[in-house]
């Protein structure tokens, strides 16, 4: 029997999709493999929500994991909960809906427990470290936060290779590095700057001025810097489309184009995030996306 509020909250977790800067499980995938991205989708999305402190209102992803009311706040308890139950989905039975919505693409796709695990430290350290010193300590976070995210994909569709696992980190990469520059209005209220500190003293920028309304010239010069780099990092990363055929072929231009359009979107802004994320119309996707498919850019 489904504990109550265990539909709400995996629907409500699972909506979240809609919002992202790439497809999730698009329609022209083969259903298993449609069926089995939404679940690691689902994990994802969930241990960001754990860590960020977006769990939706009543507790109840809490009451599944079986944290007592005492400690639903503590975000690292919830952590060590989520970790326990993630070991269920290999060794057991998972107590959460998404979990155990996982637990058949693991076993049919002879998934291992180390990305999860990854994408779990990743939402630990968010609660301890909020600042990064330089853009390396910045890229060490992106494995752990982006990357398994990528490694997953390639093993879900049975096409991990050395080649196409090092393609895949520089495309996860560079989306993370893009969101973070969206968000940095919104990370900056929850105590947290992903612009390198040693970035910030060459452009000049302090963090009070990441609280402004709008950016000045030098957080914009930064947003520009960093979008740079994460451009780069998805040129670096984009033969991984050629490498690939078919539906996933198509799939993995739209992780690129994503990218590439929210970029767009940030200079279309003049790289002013911090009235909020600039977002990129469909148009742009769907462009950046025949250029992405043909190896153009």
């Amino acid at each position: 029997m489904t504990a109550p509020g265990a539909a709400d909250t995996e629907r409500s977790t699972l909506a979240k999709a809609a919002d992202e800067n790439f497809p999730v499980a698009p329609f022209f995938l083969p259903r298993d493999w449609r069926e089995d991205l939404v679940a690691v989708y689902g994990f994802a999305r969930l241990v960001d929500d754990i860590g960020d402190g977006d769990l939706a209102p009543g507790g109840a992803d809490a009451r599944l994991l079986g944290v007592p009311a005492a400690e639903a706040g503590d975000r690292l308890v919830l952590l060590d909960a989520f970790e326990a139950d993630l070991r269920r989905v290999f060794d057991g039975t998972p107590r959460h809906p998404l979990l155990r919505r996982l637990q058949p693409a693991v076993r049919r796709r002879s998934l291992t427990p180390e990305p999860f695990l990854a994408l779990i430290a990743a939402n630990r350290q968010d609660q301890l470290v909020t600042r990064y010193e330089t853009y390396d300590d910045l890229l060490a976070y992106c494995e752990l936060s982006a990357n398994p995210v990528g490694r997953l994909v390639l093993a879900v569709t049975g096409t991990t290779t050395p080649e196409r696992v090092r393609r895949s980190d520089a495309v996860c990469t560079a989306l993370q590095i893009v969101e973070h520059l969206q968000d940095v209005a919104e990370d900056l209220g929850r105590d947290r700057v992903y612009l390198p500190a040693t970035d910030m003293k060459r452009f000049h920028v302090q963090e009070a001025d990441l609280a402004a309304p709008t950016a000045g010239a030098s957080v914009r010069a930064l947003v520009a810097f960093e979008a740079r780099r994460a451009a780069d990092l998805l040129d670096e990363g984009a033969p991984l489309v050629g490498s690939v055929h078919g539906r996933l072929r198509l799939l993995l231009a739209g992780f690129v184009a994503g990218g590439r359009a929210a970029l767009h979107a940030i200079a279309a802004a003049h790289h002013d995030v911090l009235p909020g994320p600039p977002k990129p119309g469909k148009l742009r996707l769907l462009r950046e996306v025949g250029t992405t498919l043909r190896g153009e850019g």
